[in-house]
Protein backbone atom coordinates (compact mmCIF):
# COMPACT_ATOMS: atom_id res chain seq x y z
CA UNK A 1 0.00 0.00 0.00
CA UNK A 2 1.56 3.60 -0.66
CA UNK A 3 1.08 6.26 1.69
CA UNK A 4 0.82 9.73 -0.05
CA UNK A 5 3.63 12.03 2.79
CA UNK A 6 3.11 14.45 0.36
CA UNK A 7 -0.48 14.98 1.28
CA UNK A 8 0.54 14.71 4.71
CA UNK A 9 3.35 16.86 5.50
CA UNK A 10 4.10 19.63 2.78
CA UNK A 11 7.18 19.99 4.56
CA UNK A 12 8.50 16.36 4.42
CA UNK A 13 12.31 16.48 3.04
CA UNK A 14 13.13 13.21 2.93
CA UNK A 15 12.18 9.53 3.88
CA UNK A 16 13.64 5.94 4.03
CA UNK A 17 11.36 3.57 2.38
CA UNK A 18 11.21 1.06 0.03
CA UNK A 19 10.13 0.05 -3.84
CA UNK A 20 6.94 -1.59 -3.61
CA UNK A 21 6.19 -1.76 -7.71
CA UNK A 22 8.21 -1.22 -10.73
CA UNK A 23 7.20 -1.48 -14.18
CA UNK A 24 7.14 0.68 -17.64
CA UNK A 25 5.05 3.64 -18.91
CA UNK A 26 5.28 4.88 -22.18
CA UNK A 27 8.24 2.86 -23.01
CA UNK A 28 10.16 3.98 -19.67
CA UNK A 29 11.06 2.35 -16.79
CA UNK A 30 8.81 3.38 -13.37
CA UNK A 31 9.37 2.90 -9.73
CA UNK A 32 6.90 3.41 -6.83
CA UNK A 33 7.80 3.65 -3.18
CA UNK A 34 5.42 3.21 -0.11
CA UNK A 35 6.32 6.55 1.46
CA UNK A 36 5.88 8.80 -1.69
CA UNK A 37 7.08 12.38 -0.73
CA UNK A 38 6.36 13.29 -4.66
CA UNK A 39 3.55 15.71 -6.04
CA UNK A 40 2.65 14.79 -9.34
CA UNK A 41 1.86 17.39 -11.62
CA UNK A 42 -1.85 17.93 -11.24
CA UNK A 43 -4.81 20.19 -9.66
CA UNK A 44 -3.05 22.96 -11.29
CA UNK A 45 0.31 22.92 -9.52
CA UNK A 46 3.57 21.44 -10.81
CA UNK A 47 5.20 18.40 -10.11
CA UNK A 48 7.78 18.34 -7.65
CA UNK A 49 11.89 18.04 -8.29
CA UNK A 50 12.95 14.67 -6.26
CA UNK A 51 15.91 11.86 -6.02
CA UNK A 52 15.17 8.19 -5.74
CA UNK A 53 18.73 7.19 -4.19
CA UNK A 54 21.21 9.41 -6.40
CA UNK A 55 18.53 9.49 -8.73
CA UNK A 56 17.03 12.92 -10.13
CA UNK A 57 12.74 11.70 -10.90
CA UNK A 58 9.73 12.97 -12.13
CA UNK A 59 6.96 11.81 -10.62
CA UNK A 60 3.70 11.04 -12.24
CA UNK A 61 0.12 9.34 -11.76
CA UNK A 62 0.00 6.27 -13.30
CA UNK A 63 -3.75 5.19 -14.38
CA UNK A 64 -3.11 1.35 -14.68
CA UNK A 65 -2.05 0.84 -11.29
CA UNK A 66 -3.51 3.81 -9.12
CA UNK A 67 0.06 4.42 -7.76
CA UNK A 68 2.26 7.72 -8.05
CA UNK A 69 5.37 6.77 -9.62
CA UNK A 70 8.97 7.99 -10.31
CA UNK A 71 10.64 7.82 -13.81
CA UNK A 72 14.03 9.27 -14.92
CA UNK A 73 14.17 13.34 -15.17
CA UNK A 74 16.65 12.62 -17.95
CA UNK A 75 17.37 10.02 -20.18
CA UNK A 76 16.34 6.53 -19.38
CA UNK A 77 20.27 5.38 -19.59
CA UNK A 78 20.78 6.67 -16.13
CA UNK A 79 18.11 4.86 -14.19
CA UNK A 80 19.49 1.99 -12.63
CA UNK A 81 16.98 -0.95 -12.29
CA UNK A 82 15.13 -0.48 -9.01
CA UNK A 83 13.91 -3.94 -7.57
CA UNK A 84 10.93 -4.20 -6.15
CA UNK A 85 11.31 -4.59 -1.97
CA UNK A 86 14.63 -2.26 -2.48
CA UNK A 87 15.24 -0.17 0.47
CA UNK A 88 15.79 3.39 -1.11
CA UNK A 89 16.20 7.00 0.23
CA UNK A 90 13.24 9.29 -1.10
CA UNK A 91 14.00 13.20 -1.31
CA UNK A 92 12.46 16.58 -2.82
CA UNK A 93 13.92 19.64 -3.45
CA UNK A 94 12.06 21.19 -0.44
CA UNK A 95 12.33 25.14 -1.76
CA UNK A 96 10.71 23.82 -4.65
CA UNK A 97 8.36 22.31 -2.82
CA UNK A 98 7.72 25.25 -0.81
CA UNK A 99 7.65 27.83 -3.67
CA UNK A 100 4.54 25.57 -5.20
CA UNK A 101 2.54 24.97 -1.55
CA UNK A 102 2.57 29.05 -1.34
CA UNK A 103 1.23 29.42 -4.70
CA UNK A 104 -1.18 26.97 -3.95
CA UNK A 105 -2.24 28.26 -0.77
CA UNK A 106 -2.17 32.07 -1.94
CA UNK A 107 -4.39 30.76 -4.80
CA UNK A 108 -6.67 29.37 -2.60
CA UNK A 109 -7.18 32.40 -0.38
CA UNK A 110 -7.69 34.53 -3.72
CA UNK A 111 -10.55 32.14 -4.36
CA UNK A 112 -12.09 33.19 -1.03
CA UNK A 113 -12.04 36.86 -1.20
CA UNK A 114 -13.51 36.72 -5.47
CA UNK A 115 -16.12 34.25 -3.94
CA UNK A 116 -16.89 37.46 -1.43
CA UNK A 117 -17.10 39.94 -4.45
CA UNK A 118 -20.03 36.91 -5.86
CA UNK A 119 -17.85 35.68 -8.06
CA UNK A 120 -17.58 31.83 -8.95
CA UNK A 121 -14.49 30.09 -9.75
CA UNK A 122 -14.07 29.10 -13.16
CA UNK A 123 -10.32 27.82 -13.55
CA UNK A 124 -7.39 28.15 -11.92
CA UNK A 125 -3.71 27.24 -12.96
CA UNK A 126 -0.79 27.37 -9.48
CA UNK A 127 2.26 27.35 -11.75
CA UNK A 128 5.24 29.75 -10.88
CA UNK A 129 4.90 32.69 -13.31
CA UNK A 130 1.87 31.92 -14.62
CA UNK A 131 -0.37 31.41 -11.55
CA UNK A 132 -4.23 32.93 -12.25
CA UNK A 133 -7.20 32.49 -10.79
CA UNK A 134 -10.40 33.02 -13.29
CA UNK A 135 -14.01 34.01 -12.30
CA UNK A 136 -17.27 34.51 -13.92
CA UNK A 137 -19.77 36.66 -12.48
CA UNK A 138 -23.40 34.92 -12.20
CA UNK A 139 -24.51 38.92 -11.51
CA UNK A 140 -23.50 41.71 -13.63
CA UNK A 141 -20.41 43.35 -12.11
CA UNK A 142 -19.22 46.62 -14.23
CA UNK A 143 -16.55 47.38 -12.43
CA UNK A 144 -13.60 45.15 -13.53
CA UNK A 145 -14.59 46.19 -17.02
CA UNK A 146 -13.12 49.77 -16.20
CA UNK A 147 -10.29 51.22 -14.81
CA UNK A 148 -11.41 52.57 -11.53
CA UNK A 149 -13.59 49.86 -11.06
CA UNK A 150 -10.69 47.75 -11.36
CA UNK A 151 -8.70 49.51 -8.99
CA UNK A 152 -11.85 49.36 -6.70
CA UNK A 153 -11.71 45.57 -6.55
CA UNK A 154 -8.19 45.13 -6.64
CA UNK A 155 -7.91 47.10 -3.26
CA UNK A 156 -10.77 44.74 -2.28
CA UNK A 157 -9.39 41.75 -2.81
CA UNK A 158 -5.86 42.96 -1.62
CA UNK A 159 -7.46 43.97 1.55
CA UNK A 160 -9.43 40.50 2.44
CA UNK A 161 -6.03 39.09 1.21
CA UNK A 162 -3.86 40.44 3.78
CA UNK A 163 -6.38 40.38 6.61
CA UNK A 164 -6.06 36.41 6.52
CA UNK A 165 -2.10 36.51 5.86
CA UNK A 166 -2.02 38.82 8.96
CA UNK A 167 -4.54 36.82 11.13
CA UNK A 168 -2.32 33.47 10.14
CA UNK A 169 -5.56 31.01 9.22
CA UNK A 170 -4.80 28.00 10.08
CA UNK A 171 -4.55 25.67 6.76
CA UNK A 172 -5.94 22.07 7.23
CA UNK A 173 -7.07 18.95 5.43
CA UNK A 174 -9.43 16.68 6.25
CA UNK A 175 -11.34 14.05 3.87
CA UNK A 176 -15.35 14.56 4.23
CA UNK A 177 -17.56 12.00 4.13
CA UNK A 178 -17.91 11.40 0.50
CA UNK A 179 -14.03 10.68 0.84
CA UNK A 180 -12.90 13.60 -0.81
CA UNK A 181 -9.32 15.86 0.36
CA UNK A 182 -11.23 19.26 1.62
CA UNK A 183 -8.59 22.12 2.06
CA UNK A 184 -10.01 24.61 4.42
CA UNK A 185 -8.21 28.24 4.98
CA UNK A 186 -9.49 28.60 9.03
CA UNK A 187 -13.08 28.80 8.75
CA UNK A 188 -12.94 30.89 5.86
CA UNK A 189 -12.91 28.85 2.89
CA UNK A 190 -12.93 25.39 2.39
CA UNK A 191 -12.40 23.17 -1.29
CA UNK A 192 -11.63 19.99 -2.40
CA UNK A 193 -7.70 19.79 -3.65
CA UNK A 194 -5.00 17.52 -3.81
CA UNK A 195 -2.22 19.90 -3.13
CA UNK A 196 0.31 21.21 -0.93
CA UNK A 197 -0.04 23.60 1.11
CA UNK A 198 1.81 25.96 3.77
CA UNK A 199 1.00 25.73 7.59
CA UNK A 200 -0.52 28.89 8.50
CA UNK A 201 -1.48 32.05 5.97
CA UNK A 202 0.93 33.82 8.15
CA UNK A 203 3.87 31.61 5.88
CA UNK A 204 2.79 33.58 3.22
CA UNK A 205 5.11 36.70 1.83
CA UNK A 206 4.85 39.15 -1.62
CA UNK A 207 1.47 38.27 -2.46
CA UNK A 208 0.94 40.54 -5.25
CA UNK A 209 -2.10 40.88 -7.52
CA UNK A 210 -2.94 42.30 -10.80
CA UNK A 211 -7.12 42.22 -12.27
CA UNK A 212 -8.08 41.84 -16.31
CA UNK A 213 -11.22 40.63 -17.48
CA UNK A 214 -10.24 38.42 -20.94
CA UNK A 215 -13.10 36.32 -22.77
CA UNK A 216 -15.30 37.24 -20.71
CA UNK A 217 -13.91 35.82 -17.76
CA UNK A 218 -12.68 38.05 -14.50
CA UNK A 219 -8.63 36.85 -14.18
CA UNK A 220 -6.73 37.62 -11.00
CA UNK A 221 -3.26 37.08 -11.81
CA UNK A 222 -1.03 36.87 -8.56
CA UNK A 223 2.37 35.75 -7.17
CA UNK A 224 3.44 34.74 -3.61
CA UNK A 225 6.25 33.27 -2.20
CA UNK A 226 6.98 30.87 1.35
CA UNK A 227 8.43 33.25 4.57
CA UNK A 228 11.25 31.71 6.51
CA UNK A 229 10.11 28.78 8.40
CA UNK A 230 8.89 28.78 11.56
Amino acid sequence: MQVRTYLKDTYAEQADTRVIAVGEREGRSWAAVEHCLFHPQGGGQPADRGWLDDVEVVPVRDESSGLVVVVAAGEEGGWPGFADGQPVRARIDLETRLAHAALHTAGHLIESAGRAQGWELAANIHFPGQARIEFTAPRPDPRPAEPEGREEVLAELRKAVDAAVAEDLPVTAAVDGQGRRVVSLGALHSAPCGGTHVRGLGDLIDVELSLKVKRGRIRVSYSAAHGPRR
